[in-house]
């Protein structure tokens, strides 16, 4: 669903709005302090996964639709471990149905991670079951009013933040973003600690992908079929340079650490859709 529809398709939904009436004005005031309360809870990710209902769906600019809060919970923990990560926003207007259970309201955001900061506008919907109970956001929907403003960058090993493997990339690694937001325009650098054996099948990705060898050994290979015999080795200091759509696989040959850099938004399709962990929850 595009950004547009949604919108379009709630304004139908507010106008075509029955059952009880509540007082619009006095339930418009009220969503926006929820709002408001919504980004103070930023720093906290258990505070602020309250305000989400369990279907809840997050439409980011040039990324997959992130549904369900609990997929949510976790693309919003890999953000908190960015390093310099601060988001708040500031609520403009808001829009209630008479009948008090769909709304939406718009506003203004600012999000900075890894030195670059990026400023939009973002359009919530908000559900209400019964018209009863605390407003969950239903649909959240973001896009940039440009390229991200990057300031110079310098990270010291020991404040870099570690987290499990993001969606899309097998477990068992772990991975830290070290400068930009690999889900958003614009460059960025983030480094995987990978164990022994660890291998991710054919796939490929919409954009270039780099990748520097800064501990151990892995190996690479090109095509669309996992093939031992195609993988080439690089150690420490190894560099690869994969160009946007080359498919290509991927294992560690030892415990290993490697630096990825590009432009995002960073995304991977595997070519067999059995290979893809987001498939075997």
């Amino acid at each position: 669903m595009s950004r547009w529809m949604c919108v379009l398709g709630l304004g139908a939904a507010l106008s075509s709005a029955c059952g009880t009436t509540v007082n619009v004005d006095q339930e418009r005031t009220a969503l926006i302090a929820r709002d408001h309360d919504w980004s103070e809870s930023t720093k906290d990710i258990d505070t602020f996964m309250t305000f989400f209902a369990t279907d809840a769906a997050m439409y980011a600019p040039g990324a997959p639709v992130v549904r369900g809060a609990d997929a949510i919970r976790t693309a919003y923990t890999q953000m908190l471990l960015m390093p310099g990560f601060a988001l708040s926003w500031t609520p403009g207007t808001a829009s209630v149905g008479s009948s008090g259970d769909v709304a939406y309201t718009t506003g203004a955001y600012q999000m900075t991670a890894g030195g670059a900061t990026e400023r939009g506008k973002y359009v919530t919907v908000w559900t209400r079951p019964g018209g009863a109970g605390d407003w969950k956001v239903s649909e959240d929907i973001f896009n940039a009013d440009g390229q991200p403003a990057v300031k110079h960058v310098m990270v010291a090993p020991d404040t870099i933040k570690w987290g499990d493997s993001p969606p899309g990339l097998p477990a068992g690694a772990k991975a830290a973003v070290v400068a930009g937001d690999p889900s958003q325009p614009g460059p960025f650098v983030l480094r995987a600690q990978l164990p022994a054996g660890y291998s991710i099948g054919p796939h490929w990705h919409p954009t270039a992908e780099n990748v520097t060898v800064l501990a151990g050994t892995v190996a690479l290979g090109m095509g669309e079929k996992y093939d031992e015999l195609g993988l080439t080795n690089l150690e420490v200091g190894g560099f690869a340079a994969l160009p946007a759509d080359m498919r290509h696989f991927f294992v560690a040959r030892t415990a290993a650490t490697i630096q990825v850099h590009g432009m995002g938004p960073f995304a991977i399709t595997y070519v067999n859709a059995a290979d893809d962990p987001r498939n075997k929850k």
